[in-house]
């Protein structure tokens, strides 16, 4: 639901929702943009999707139209439309002229095109973010929207796109270009040094062999002498070669696949290559190795190629001779750092695009979702045949209504337009949306309650109550005032940078803890306050508002029971005395205490839900609910467990020491029998002899409430609504959808089964609310746990590293165990208890929410 405080509106009620009334619009064609606009702008309408299907009778007023403007011009032609527009009404229903524009296709309506304009400009600005992010500049923030027209904007992207997209591609081919530059520049050092190495191993073969040469053969002697192979020129083989780069991952398998492509007819010399080489077609960097493939023949050569091309192996020509090689080095070289200058002149540009585009981004984007937003809304519109209005319905709250015509209004001025637009209500059964209008404080309360179910149209709200129920119920389970503080400045960061917060993208777990701060907050004074009553600070306790009533009789009387223990001064005035805790009567003591007040509380929120239903009878004028469904529930609630509550209050107050158990249990085995010890009061057992007959009483109301039904239904049936507020809320109970035949055995079913449900669920509903005492119980457990077996055990020690790390350990045990889990735990139990225990005696929660057209949201949504 909105946020909304603004000095416009009347003052906000979260008892009731708004009351809501269907609308119609008749808007001139011309003045409709600017009419949207104003409403989304405004945010107080939910618009319905009509078709354009108009009534037989808008036929004639066609012609009449036709004629009438040839005759008398195009401002009385509009008049006569409107009335047509206004006399088929009369004549036809709203529903014989208006459909679902469900059975249209998105691409048939009118604005099609111009949506499919806003989705390519939001296709460009997707574009321009991905390159925004690529590069390290965020958007600036939006600032004052200027008037930008669509069209101007359309032109404007498309130019800025292709500029970009010609920057890229050219930056891509120049970067591939030095990629490969360099890839080559490593290939003519690391091939250079093979043929260098192999040219002075073989001048260095040929001294030895001049030098040693001494007229006797030898084995090593060639068959073959320099001066006999140079008389055939045609005998000497010649060897090609080709030289290259291959991932060093796929070198070993690439040196395999040539031995046995060829046969083992090749030479190959690889050398490694120190840092990684970004590769030209993929721009990652790849860790290479240089290769040299010596071969004979075109057989071996093809083969070799096709290899090098599966390997993904860069291939690169290379001269033999030495002197071209350096040649070719420093050309390359040259072309190197002109490159680099070229790419680092490309990437300011590019910068300086990006940045420009950037100072405006959020502001573009922000018109293109309006625009698209405003043509969607618009193509739920039915157009008149005439072509010169759109017809629009929807729901707005009542209090709006002057709003809505003030901005159609300004519209049509702003429009230029002749015609102004015309508002009127319509009156309808159809279930009207729920809107309740809140508050950044009330807000999180509320979508607790709509998390369950949205309240039906002016049913009462629980989330009033939830606003002090939710965080007390926390509380009780979450009881340490010393956690609460922990609770409490945790939420006093979110709460003091909430401005900035609320700007920024959080994380999912932030997000949802930064929405409910002020349920946090209150959660945490309440727990201070719950701390405060059982007296525990991480489980210690402090004479805070006093010293103790009770002093030791002996030194021994801690280790005994309070029988040792002698009231010395007067009660402690706030809270349980310090003395408890540490006896052995603290556990029994506080489970006593806590598992009473569960109770209490219990009855009392179940006994508030079932009020909230006798208000809700009493709204929609349905007293047979009154009657037959909240006295009943009242009688046989209270006859038990009201009673049970009463009789909690009597022994606090009187100190006795009667057994409630044995009580509540003989109340119905043996209702008759003398209490002795355990009677509190006088009369007690012929009240009891009452209550135990009070279920009887019960069963009586709901037979008659079957019988009272079945009139009701078949009294029912369907009739024009008077034009009155009233008819609202009465259709509101009414079903929208068509009246069945009434059916006795089903309404005797039904109210059987709610009969059943009540009586065991007043049992069940009231037993679960010990989840109060249990956790409660196990909270202050296991915060004494981590003080005594960590924190003083540690202590104890009397060494400061041991003391140390016991810290550590407490802070941890305490944040993730206490602070996190805990504070979970007990969140989802007071949540459990708002939607079982307490919502299910009065709350429907059948209704739909109030999603008005705004543009507040715009910024906030997803692509």
């Amino acid at each position: 639901m909105g946020e909304r405080g603004r000095g416009c509106c009347p003052p906000m009620d979260l008892m009731r929702s708004e009351p809501m009334q269907l609308v119609q619009l008749i808007i001139p064609i011309e003045s409709a943009h600017l009419a949207v606009s104003y409403l989304g702008d405004l945010g107080l309408i939910q618009f319905k999707d009509i078709c354009a299907c108009l009534g037989k009778w808008r036929l004639l007023f066609v012609f009449i139209d036709a004629v009438t403007m040839v005759v008398f011009g195009e401002m009385l032609s509009l008049i006569i439309m409107v009335a047509g527009f206004f006399l088929s009404e009369s004549m036809f229903s709203v529903s014989s002229f208006s459909q679902l524009n469900a059975e249209k296709s998105p691409f048939q309506r009118t604005y099609a095109i111009q949506i499919k304009r806003c989705g390519e400009m939001a296709r460009k600005l997707r574009f321009f973010r991905d390159q925004m992010s690529k590069a390290g500049l965020p958007p600036a923030a939006r600032s004052v929207t200027q008037d930008t027209s669509l069209d101007d904007l359309e032109v404007k992207l498309g130019d800025l796109e292709a500029e970009l997209v010609e920057i890229n591609a050219n930056g891509e081919k120049l970067q591939r270009s030095y990629n490969e530059l360099a890839e080559y520049k490593l290939v003519l050092h690391k091939a250079g040094e093979f043929f260098h190495s192999a040219l002075s191993s073989a001048e260095a073969h040929q001294r030895e062999q001049a030098s040693n040469q001494t007229g006797e053969e030898s084995l090593e002697t060639p068959l073959l002498s320099e001066q006999e192979t140079a008389i055939d020129s045609s005998k000497q083989v010649r060897l090609g070669f080709i030289t290259g780069l291959v991932p060093r991952d796929k070198s070993m398998a690439f040196e395999r696949i040539l031995f046995r492509a060829t046969r083992g007819n090749v030479f190959l010399k690889q050398a490694t290559v120190d840092e990684p080489v970004i590769d030209p077609a993929s721009g990652e960097k790849v860790e290479k190795n240089v290769f040299a493939v010596f071969f004979s023949g075109e057989r071996a050569k093809n083969k070799i190629l096709k290899i090098c091309e599966a390997f993904g192996a860069n291939r690169y020509s290379f001269h033999e001779d030495l002197g071209k090689q350096a040649q070719m080095i420093t050309e390359v070289s040259g072309r190197l750092s002109e490159l680099k200058t070229t790419i680092d002149a490309g990437l300011v540009h590019r910068g300086n695009l990006l940045q420009t585009i950037g100072e405006q981004f959020e502001q573009w984007n922000f018109l293109v979702r309006k625009e698209k937003a405003i043509y969607h809304t618009l193509n739920m519109l039915s157009i008149d045949v005439t072509k010169k209005c759109l017809v629009a319905e929807g729901w707005s709250p009542v209090f709006a209504t002057k709003q809505i015509q003030d901005a159609l209004h300004r519209a049509t001025q702003d429009s230029n337009s002749q015609v102004d637009a015309i508002f009127q209500v319509l009156h309808t059964r159809e279930m009207p949306p729920t809107y309740f209008r809140t508050n950044k404080f009330t807000s999180a309360y509320q979508e607790i309650v709509d998390a369950y179910g949205v309240a039906k149209y002016q049913e009462a709200n629980p989330g009033v109550f939830t606003i002090v129920t939710f965080p007390f119920l926390f509380a009780v389970m979450f009881g340490d005032w010393g956690h609460g503080i922990c609770l409490l400045l945790a939420t006093s960061y979110f709460i003091i940078r909430e401005k900035k917060l609320s700007s920024q993208k959080l994380g999912d777990i932030m997000d949802m803890t930064f929405g409910g701060r002020y349920v946090i907050m209150l959660m945490s004074l309440f727990s201070i306050y719950t701390g405060l009553i059982y007296n525990e600070f991480f489980s210690v306790p402090f004479e805070l508002f006093a010293p103790s009533a009770y002093v030791c009789r002996d030194p021994a009387c801690r280790d005994a029971t309070t029988v040792g223990l002698i009231k010395a001064r007067d009660t402690y005035p706030f809270g349980v005395d310090p003395a408890w805790h540490g006896s052995r009567s603290e556990l029994p003591f506080l489970n006593s205490l806590k598992m009473k007040m569960s109770i209490l509380l219990g009855v009392a929120q179940m006994n508030l839900g079932i009020i909230m239903s006798y208000f809700n009878a009493q709204f929609f004028k349905n007293s047979v609910n009154t009657w037959f469904q909240f006295i009943p529930q009242m009688i046989f609630l209270n006859s038990l467990f009201g009673y049970l509550s009463v009789l909690i209050i009597i022994k606090w107050c009187t100190g006795s020491k009667a057994d409630l158990y044995h009580v509540m249990i003989y109340m119905f085995l043996s209702p008759t029998d003398e209490l002795g010890e355990n009677q509190l009061f006088a009369g007690q057992k012929m009240t009891q002899v009452e209550q135990s007959v009070d279920g009887e009483i019960l069963f009586s109301p709901y037979s008659i409430l079957i019988i009272s039904d079945a009139t009701r239904h078949q009294g029912e049936s369907y009739a024009p609504l008077p034009d009155t507020e009233e008819s609202l809320q009465s259709g509101a109970n009414n079903d929208s959808h068509g009246h069945e035949e009434f059916e006795f055995s089903e309404v005797f079913v039904h109210q059987l089964i709610h009969t059943i449900e009540f009586v065991l669920g007043a049992v069940s509903n009231t037993a679960s609310y010990l989840r109060l005492w249990a956790l409660s119980l196990a909270h202050s457990e296991l915060s004494t746990v981590f003080y005594e077996k960590v924190l003083l055990l540690a202590w104890g020690y009397n060494n400061v590293i041991i003391l140390i790390v016991g810290i550590i350990i407490f802070i941890f045990a305490t944040v993730g165990v206490l602070l996190v889990m805990e504070t979970l735990s007990a969140f989802l139990h007071a949540l459990r208890l708002h939607w079982v225990e307490f919502q299910n005696k009065f709350y429907e929660g059948d209704g739909y929410k109030f999603y008005p057209f705004t543009f507040t949201l715009l910024d906030n949504e997803e692509e």
